[in-house]
């Protein structure tokens, strides 16, 4: 996918976005601020921030840093944060894929329909890995192509023509996480039909442990063995902290 043609899509999509999409992605964006339990001045980053639909979602203790390669839809931001007073937002134009943030700058990372409306998705997730701090959570929230041999065959036929209107179906999970330091601790459906999925995983990168096996600083983190997981303190299905392959 060419990053200026993805660029010109979504400034189109900017006016109309929010009416569009809003109401159907509502449920996987409240879902995945929700559960994270942001704890008082928690560093956050939301990667491919859009027109800010998530921005009133967070508690008003924390610092969110939105980022959008789209000039239309990062204005649309603007104006919601504007409007509602968020002071403990900001909001940048920059590319995902090659982040101006030093390394570890991030306690969480968060990306909403983002890896698959990417031109290269493993710069991004790289890009991710790399600013948010060892032990850190990374939370994706999309669509990735379905583990039924019907429903995927159908999913990579129709992924050129997705690509015109600015993403793809056909990238898997266990693609994306492939050769990372991401493990996954909790993965659930979302949005109509079930088709997204919310997954939240640890940045198992070096220096994720701090030599006497305690945890980061954000409830649900246990790293006792050196490892990672998280709980997810509503009584959900808990994965254990390896790659889902």
């Amino acid at each position: 996918m060419d990053p200026i043609k993805i660029e010109r899509v979504y400034t189109t999509y900017a006016g109309f976005y929010d009416k569009v999409f809003g109401k159907v992605f509502h449920e996987g964006r409240e879902s995945a601020i929700r559960n994270l339990n942001v704890q008082p001045n928690e560093h956050i980053l939301e990667v491919g921030v859009g027109t800010g639909l998530a921005l009133p979602m967070y508690p008003r203790h924390c610092r969110i840093v939105g980022i959008d390669l789209s000039e239309g839809m990062l204005a649309k931001a603007k104006e919601k944060a504007g409007a509602l007073g968020l002071d403990h937002v900001e909001l940048h134009r920059m590319d995902a894929g090659a982040m101006e943030f030093e390394d570890d700058s991030f306690d969480t990372v968060v990306a909403a329909y983002v890896v698959t409306a990417v031109p290269d998705y493993r710069k991004v997730v790289n890009e991710m890995i790399r600013v948010c701090r060892p032990g850190g959570r990374i939370v994706m929230l999309n669509h990735f192509s379905n583990g039924n041999k019907m429903i995927a065959a159908v999913e990579k036929v129709i992924s050129p023509l997705t690509k015109h209107l600015g993403w793809r179906t056909d990238l898997s999970l266990n693609t994306v996480l492939e050769g990372t330091s991401l493990h996954v601790a909790r993965k659930q459906s979302v949005n109509p039909l079930r088709f997204w999925a919310l997954v939240e995983c640890v940045n198992g990168k070096a220096g994720q442990t701090n030599g006497n096996g305690a945890g980061h600083g954000i409830p649900g983190y246990v790293n006792g063995n050196g490892g990672a997981g998280i709980s997810s303190g509503n009584g959900q299905e808990q994965y254990s902290p390896e790659h889902v392959h």
